[in-house]
């Protein structure tokens, strides 16, 4: 089977994005896993799907690079926005994305070339109750708690969910940390029977974090628009940085994010969303039937 496809980045967080608009992918879970590898397919942290939806203007479906299908991804929507109104396929900018987290509204921003720069999206608001994260727990809420990795190694930290699971940890200097041995501890932890997105953040200044982010099915990425949404909350929240109503500057690992965390408990994401390349490959027939 050949595939069109085109491969794009919100801040480093790439993904392949397909047309599902008028024709649904087979298997796209393996398919993710088959052109997510960095050396023998196209490379990237999953598959994104553009399908139609019902209830809103587009449906988005991701998987990730082992195969599982996420939830939400905010580079991803933002990516989604480009690709939908720099390919005709609406001339709103402002509109609904639907997605396994809910109706998202994306607003876009145009470069001098007519083209989008950059894009926003409502979050939505933050869950707390462990429960609905889901993460196991006696405590209503896991806010700046001790998580044991292992006997003797603990990480405070805040457990919550924007469409995803996160984990947010605070550390002295992110880029001293070996996630390959790290993340894994967190990702299949006990408590969180769902696995967990982990990001370890770093406060600059009072208005600056920066952090780097473990994905649950994909490792580290170079940004998460949800993990950086969770950074938002958990830094305003515990008084490190930022304010409630104001701009929080979020760098990730392949840029920079702006997230304003709202009075009335939304999240606004803005970003840079980038075309890299498009083409053509095919999928073998035993991806497909695998």
């Amino acid at each position: 089977m050949k595939m069109e496809f085109t491969k794009m980045h919100g801040a480093g967080n790439d993904y392949v994005y397909v047309n599902c608009i008028e024709q649904e992918l087979p298997n796209p879970g393996a398919i993710s896993e088959y052109v997510s590898h960095r050396r023998f397919g196209i490379g990237s942290d999953g598959l994104i799907m553009i399908c139609k939806s019902d209830v809103a203007d587009f449906k988005m479906r991701i998987f990730n690079a082992d195969a599982s299908e996420a939830k939400m991804c905010g580079n991803g929507t933002r990516c989604i926005a480009k690709y939908v109104y720099d390919k005709g396929l609406t001339a709103k900018t402002t509109f609904t994305l639907d997605t396994l987290s809910g109706i998202k509204t994306i607003e876009v921003f145009l470069g001098v070339d007519g083209k989008v720069e950059e894009a926003s999206v409502d979050m939505g608001e933050p869950i707390f109750k462990c429960a609905d994260i889901p993460m196991i727990s006696d405590h209503f809420m896991f806010v700046d708690q001790g998580l044991v990795l292992e006997e003797d190694v603990v990480y405070n930290g805040t457990a919550l969910s924007v469409g995803n699971p996160h984990y947010v940890t605070f550390v002295e200097d992110v880029d001293a940390l070996d996630l390959e041995k790290l993340g894994p501890k967190f990702e299949k932890h006990k408590l969180f029977p769902e696995s967990v997105n982990t990001e370890f953040v770093q406060v600059i200044d009072k208005n600056t974090v920066k952090f780097r982010v473990w994905e649950r099915g994909s490792g580290e990425t170079w940004a998460c628009g949800t993990g950086a949404t969770a950074v938002c909350v958990a830094t305003i929240m515990l008084g490190h940085a930022g304010k409630k109503g104001e701009e929080l500057t979020v760098i990730a690992k392949g840029g920079t994010l702006k997230l304003t965390h709202l009075p009335n408990n939304h999240v606004i994401l803005r970003g840079p969303a980038v075309t890299v390349f498009e083409g053509v490959i095919d999928i073998p027939e035993a991806i497909i039937n695998k």
